[in-house]
């Protein structure tokens, strides 16, 4: 029951945020933006309710995984909408969240046992830091988004339905930067408690496994853009073109390795 009222939640959120992007009535974001909120309660008291019906943290299932990614780009949202106002950003966030909702709607909810591997106190703190930082580097993903197509738009001097209503280059681009200054370091942590329980599962901190090496490549992607930036002063559309090259890759490693490169860490299904 909670699960389907904040689904419904995360629906008319996305719906407030549509019909403000098109008629910019304030008053409008000013609902999309409370509804939004209730959703990110109603999700929280979810995953707690899930935590009580399961026995364990509910991140071991495809729908778990799925509901916890959406929950930790609602959080991430909120967190960053009371420092940062970046016009019409909240809709292209909640087409990813509803995106993910639906995924997670549509996924089983049946209670597995745990393996042994996974009865671990590393548990809630790999997979929920891990998961968290891809909730920042997915807002990194929807600004990245926003700046080609108003960098389009700005190009070919076509100013239409998104030149006046996404905000500038430069904003988008510091955006981004700020997304990513906070999701990779906490990717870098996610990896290193992940090292940490591979040691206490399995008895060494690496294994090469599809899902860790994939990790760090997406590590390494995101490590090169934010040298890019310091060093070589990487800006604007390029940045852009690497922010989602990078969000690509933390999608494969989620769930494109899990299904495609099955090995040591295939129990989220």
């Amino acid at each position: 029951m909670l699960f389907t009222l904040t689904f419904i939640a995360y629906c008319f959120a996305t719906v407030f945020y549509f019909v403000f992007f098109v008629s910019q009535n304030k008053q409008i974001r000013k609902y999309a933006r409370i509804v939004l909120l209730i959703a990110g309660i109603l999700h929280t008291a979810t995953i707690i309710g899930r935590y009580f019906a399961t026995g364990h943290t509910p991140l071991t299932t495809h729908h778990d995984t799925v509901s916890f990614f959406a929950w930790a780009i609602t959080w991430a949202f909120l967190s960053f909408r009371w420092r940062y106002e970046v016009k019409n950003f909240g809709t292209f966030v909640s087409v990813v969240i509803m995106a993910l909702m639906v995924i997670a709607a549509l996924s089983s909810q049946q209670v597995n046992q745990l393996p042994p591997a996974l009865q671990s106190k590393w548990l809630p703190i790999h997979a929920s830091i891990a998961i968290l930082a891809n909730g920042f580097l997915a807002m990194g993903f929807c600004s990245g988004i926003m700046y080609l197509l108003q960098e389009r738009e700005i190009k070919k001097k076509r100013f239409g339905l998104f030149y006046s209503r996404l905000p500038s280059l430069e904003a988008l681009d510091n955006l981004n930067h700020h997304c990513l200054s906070v999701g990779f370091p906490m990717l870098t942590l996610g990896i290193i408690t992940g090292s940490f329980w591979a040691k206490q599962a399995w008895g060494s901190y690496w294994h090469w496994d599809p899902k860790e090496t994939w990790s760090l490549i997406t590590w390494f992607l995101y490590a090169a853009l934010l040298h890019q930036r310091f060093t070589s002063g990487w800006r604007g559309k390029r940045a852009a073109i690497m922010t989602i090259i990078g969000f690509g890759a933390v999608l494969f490693t989620l769930w494109g390795v899990t299904y495609l490169l099955p090995g040591m860490h295939s129990y989220v299904r």
